[in-house]
């Protein structure tokens, strides 16, 4: 996603390792309506899942259904919304589902075939620019067959379909509610999921009712779910030590993280800090249309000038790793192909790969970056980049920043020379990590062509139904993107949950593209 805010398995599973205790207890019964409050500083773009790639699919998977989900226990797609699905040949390029029997919307309508063609019809027809149409664009046409049986036709084998369906950008919709070709309106949303949306204020708060009438695989833990929406962490972490929420996720800043990390050594545990493995990985993009980042000697200069280690020291406290790949380790595929071929960071070899170019004077760029997505830390993060590129004595820097909304507008209209971004996969699989980034139409709105990639790479590693077996196509693939520098890979992030001592099942409800399923929440004096 995106950013998609989403982080992120046979590709190999990056499996939560937390540092607190989880449950203690299973929930029961009781006539006491059991409420978890969520803070956030990821607030949806959209409630309609046409229109948004990015953490507004936090929201979406607890909302809308899809056909698959990978469970936390496992690592493959299994049934959601579809009683059972499965390729129908051995190309890889027929998919049938059959779908569980009953399944209605929140609005009372069916969900059947109909309804579940109706949802990707619209995505791929709508085609948002800030939408998800992107991910399936290899789908070539949807078929029902009765009420119950759904047909997808691929244009080219593709081994990662059943991932796809697992994600919010197939999220179901009622065709009555959700038209053909314009997005929904207003604050609404109608889905199927665990929870139906009660109300919601944009940027400020989702409520969340269990519902009666969901047919899936999740257990609810609780009947209601709060998420309050910060523009900021400080207000957010304030609200968690106040009790006014019951838990943090998405926003703690590094200096946050350690606060609540000296507090346990002192003794202090009125907060517990969760620490799981993340997948999150953040990026420089480079946009071909500006003058001086079409270039591959400024492209490469800057690669060889970035101190990752300095940055995730200085900036994130270490809780970040530095990135040397668009895939993150721990996913099947991973290779350090940034560190292979610039090695450190490096002056003099930053200064001969301009002069080599014909470069001798200071480089103008303008760097641009998301005010209020992810977190505090980013102005600082840019400073610096900004500090480091200019140190060299080989780059002008200036930084600017927008809204999420206004930087979003901004990128896929190729405003920005440089920007960054973040992204969490979504789905547990290296394709996930490069195939969204390269194309003639992508999800950074720059153009990235590269036909040994977009034509061979990717095409072949996706017949390959054994997704371990596809990592050296993906090795070459990290190879070449190393060369290109059309995106620079910053660092791999970790993620941190706060909450009361009283909150439980926090270690389950982180998914494999680290996305909250806040149905797995509950507070054990509940129970």
């Amino acid at each position: 996603m995106f950013d998609r805010n989403g982080l992120l398995r046979a590709a190999a599973t990056i499996l939560p390792l937390a540092l607190v205790t989880g449950c203690s207890a299973l929930p029961g019964g009781g006539e006491e309506e059991h409420s978890i409050v969520v803070g956030t500083t990821s607030a949806p773009s959209s409630l309609d899942p046409a229109a948004a790639w990015d953490g507004s699919w936090e929201l979406y998977r607890n909302i809308y259904q899809t056909l698959m989900t990978v469970p936390n226990s496992g690592t493959s797609p299994e049934p959601d919304a579809a009683k059972r699905c499965g390729f129908t040949d051995a190309a890889s390029k027929v998919y049938r589902c059959v779908l569980r029997k009953g399944l209605t919307f929140s609005s009372g309508k069916p969900l059947d075939a109909e309804a579940v063609k109706h949802s990707f019809d619209r995505t791929t027809s709508i085609e948002s620019p800030s939408g998800p149409s992107a991910l399936l664009a290899n789908l070539d046409e949807v078929v029902t067959k009765g009420d119950r049986t759904v047909v997808f036709r691929l244009k080219k084998s593709d081994a990662t379909f059943p991932y796809i369906l697992s994600t919010p950008a197939t999220s179901l919709v009622d065709p009555d509610e959700y038209p053909t070709a314009s997005l929904h309106p207003g604050d609404t949303a109608i889905g199927s999921g665990p929870y139906t949306l009660e109300s919601y204020q944009q940027g400020k708060r989702a409520e969340l009712v269990k519902n009666p009438d969901y047919k899936g695989p999740a257990e609810l833990r609780n009947d209601s779910v709060t998420i309050r929406y910060y523009s900021r962490s400080a207000r957010m972490v304030s609200d968690l030590k106040a009790g006014r929420i019951d838990l943090t996720y998405r926003g703690l800043t590094p200096g946050q993280v350690s606060a609540f990390q000296e507090a346990s050594s002192s003794g202090d545990n009125s907060v517990d800090l969760s620490e799981m493995t993340g997948s999150e990985v953040h990026f420089l993009v480079f946009n071909p249309q500006d003058e001086q980042a079409a270039k591959p000697a400024v492209r490469r200069a800057i690669a060889q000038l970035v101190d990752r280690t300095e940055l995730v020291r200085d900036v994130y406290d270490r809780t970040a790793e530095p990135l040397y790949s668009m895939v993150p380790t721990g996913v099947t595929g991973h290779t350090n192909a940034f560190l292979d071929r610039y090695g450190h960071p490096d002056e003099k070899k930053a200064r001969h790969t301009l002069r080599d170019a014909g470069i001798t004077d200071k480089v103008e760029l303008t760097l641009w970056y998301a005010e209020d997505r992810y977190g505090d830390s980013t102005r600082r993060e840019f400073a610096e980049l900004e500090q480091q590129l200019e140190d060299s004595g080989l780059f002008d820097i200036t930084v600017k920043s927008r809204a999420w909304d206004d930087f979003q507008q901004g990128y896929l209209k190729g405003d920005y020379p440089v920007f960054g971004r973040g992204w969490s996969a979504d789905f547990p699989d290296a394709d996930n990590y490069i195939t969204p980034f390269v194309g003639e139409d992508n999800a950074m709105g720059t153009p990235y062509r590269n036909r040994e990639l977009t034509e061979e790479l990717l095409p072949s590693s996706r017949k390959q139904s054994d997704r371990g077996a596809a990592g050296q196509a993906f090795a070459k693939a990290q190879k070449l993107m190393a060369r290109d520098v059309r995106l620079l890979p910053l660092w791999q992030g970790k993620v941190y949950i706060a909450s009361e001592k009283d909150v439980a099942g926090v270690e389950w409800a982180i998914d494999s593209s680290v996305i909250m399923r806040m149905w797995e929440l509950y507070k054990k004096s509940s129970w």
